[in-house]
């Protein structure tokens, strides 16, 4: 998959970044996309909650009153889940939410990913973004030059740029990741995938030493 790359001004440079076709060309498979997604958001749930159980709670611990001869049903004491400050009965209790994923599952869930955002012309190349100070209006006009200021773009660069990250990060609908760090989910939830060029070229040298080898 062949594609042009653009300079910050949204203009072709005359270079282009040949994407492996085994990457940005598979057929996705939709299921396991969803169980990447699905974990990463169960990763992101803190599972503290907590309740009393009627063990728990303040209260007396004496019957309330004897078991027969007072006309009314049984009770026991004050902790009762049924009175109000009693025990919660099977309440939710701290676990963790974690999903296991065999990391073929994962790696192939990235690549379909990738493969829908290519399929649906999702991909940008730009060269690389390379800024003085972090100043959030000119990585905004960036973002307008390459028409994606009002999409939920994601920057993927190959190694961390303060100044870069800076730039984007009270940005809303605009993210900075690296190439290492991204995962299904923040593929997904973009609407844009914009690669700098070092790092669409990333994937062409990997690509590249996996047929060497």
């Amino acid at each position: 998959m062949q594609i042009d790359v653009l300079n910050i001004q949204g203009q072709p440079t005359g270079r282009s970044v040949e994407l492996p076709e085994e990457i940005f060309g598979a057929e996705p498979n939709n299921h396991v996309i969803y169980l990447a997604v699905k974990q990463y958001l169960a990763a992101q749930r803190q599972g503290t909650h907590k309740v009393k159980t009627r063990a728990e709670v303040q209260g007396a611990s004496r019957k309330l009153h004897k078991q027969k001869g007072t006309g009314g049903a049984r009770k026991g004491n004050i902790r009762n889940p049924l009175y109000k400050g009693g025990g919660t009965i099977f309440g939710p209790k701290p676990h963790s939410y974690d999903i296991k994923l065999n990391r073929k599952v994962k790696d192939l869930a990235k690549i379909s990913a990738l493969s829908h955002k290519a399929k649906d012309n999702a991909i940008v190349v730009v060269e690389d973004i390379n800024m003085d100070t972090p100043k959030t209006k000119q990585f905004l006009n960036i973002m307008g030059t390459l028409n994606v200021s009002d999409k939920k773009t994601l920057f993927v660069v190959p190694e961390y740029n303060e100044t870069l990250h800076l730039s984007s990060r009270n940005i809303p609908n605009a993210a900075a990741v690296l190439l290492s760090d991204v995962n299904t989910y923040e593929i997904v939830n973009a609407d844009v995938l914009v690669l700098t060029e070092s790092a669409a070229k990333i994937f062409v040298d990997d690509e590249a030493a996996v047929a060497e080898a």
